[in-house]
C-alpha cells in the first residue's frame, strides 16, 4: 500500500491489530506470530516458505511505521519510537511503548534534556575527531592515561552506569533506566567543563575521545538517542 491507496486494507489491517495490542495491553512479540502465520501460509511448500521468511524484517518496518501513526494519535512523538526502534530486535509493542513513555518522561526532565545536549556534544566532537583521524574511538579507555579528577569521575559513572543499565533493560525496568541516565549529568558536565579533549598529547587525546564514545555507547543502550529531534 502507497499513499491513500490500500486496496487489500493492509495499512487498516495493521492499525487494528496495534490498537487492539495496546487498547488491551497484550504482551504479542510480533516476530513469532508472523513466523507462524508464514507457515501456515506456505503450507509446507520450501519456495514460499523462503519468500514469506524473505520478507519479516519488512512486514516488521511496515508495522513500525503503523505504530507511529497510531502513538501519534496518542501525542507520542515519532522521534522517540524511531530511537527505540534504531536498537534492533524489538518486536514486542507493548514493551516498546513502556520504553518510549519512559524516554518522554526522561527527556522532559532537566537532566534529560541537558544529558541530550551533552550526548549530541559528545557525539559530535567523536565524528569530527574520527574523519579526521580515520579512526572510530571506540576501543576501551586506558584508565592510566587517565590524568583529570573529572575524566576519572566520568569513566567511574560510566563504568557503573554500564554496570546498571543491561539488568533493568532484562527486567524491562525502563523508568530506573533512565534514572541511571540521569545520575551521569554532573559527571558529563564537569568533564565539558575542565577537561580539554584535544590535548596536544595524542594519548590522552585519543583516551578522550574514546572516553567521549563510551557516552554515546552507554546511552544508545537505553534508545538511540541521535535520532532524537530537537
Amino acid at each position: 500500500p502507497t499513499g491513500s491507496r490500500d486496496p487489500y486494507a493492509l495499512l487498516r489491517g495493521a492499525l487494528g491489530v496495534i490498537r487492539l495490542v495496546l487498547e488491551n495491553r497484550l504482551r504479542l512479540p510480533l516476530l513469532p506470530a508472523f513466523a507462524t502465520a508464514a507457515r501456515l501460509q506456505a503450507g509446507g511448500r520450501a519456495a514460499k516458505q523462503a519468500k514469506a521468511d524473505g520478507v519479516m524484517d519488512e512486514l516488521l518496518s511496515f508495522f513500525a511505521d503503523r505504530l507511529k501513526v497510531a502513538l501519534r494519535e496518542r501525542g507520542v512523538r515519532h522521534d522517540l519510537v524511531d530511537a527505540v526502534f534504531a536498537l534492533g530486535g524489538e518486536d514486542d509493542l507493548m514493551r516498546l511503548l513502556a520504553r518510549v513513555e519512559a524516554l518522554g518522561a526522561f527527556l522532559s526532565t532537566e537532566d534529560g534534556a541537558n544529558l541530550l545536549v551533552a550526548y549530541r556534544r559528545a557525539a559530535n566532537i567523536v565524528r569530527i575527531e574520527a574523519k579526521k583521524d580515520k579512526s572510530a574511538h571506540d576501543g576501551p579507555v586506558d584508565a592510566k592515561r587517565l590524568r583529570e579528577a573529572e575524566e576519572k569521575a566520568l569513566a567511574k559513572a560510566l563504568a557503573g552506569a554500564t554496570a546498571k543499565v543491561g539488568p533493568l533493560l532484562e527486567a524491562e525496568d525502563f523508568a530506573a533506566a533512565m534514572g541511571v541516565l540521569a545520575a551521569l549529568r554532573a559527571p558529563v558536565d564537569a568533564f565539558f567543563d575542565e577537561v580539554t579533549v584535544n590535548a596536544e598529547d595524542t594519548e590522552l587525546r585519543d583516551n578522550r575521545l574514546a572516553l567521549l564514545s563510551q557516552i554515546t555507547a552507554t546511552m544508545n543502550r537505553v534508545a538511540d538517542f541521535s535520532r532524537i529531534e530537537g
